[in-house]
């Protein structure tokens, strides 16, 4: 399963636009949203599948 994270218009924004009230917004809700951390996880897991040569 693909997460949406990665296409996000609110998170792509965050990024250009780091002092942006959108961006505090972003940075709260990544605290407790689940899709994130899953996100978080399914990156941090190809990460160490690419290391593992």
């Amino acid at each position: 399963m693909e997460s949406s994270c990665e296409s996000c218009k609110l998170r792509n924004y965050a990024e250009r636009k780091p002092g942006s009230l959108i961006s505090k917004l972003w940075r709260w809700h990544t605290k407790w949203c689940p899709g994130w951390k899953a996100y978080q996880e399914e990156l941090a897991k190809c990460g160490e599948e690419s290391e593992g040569f």
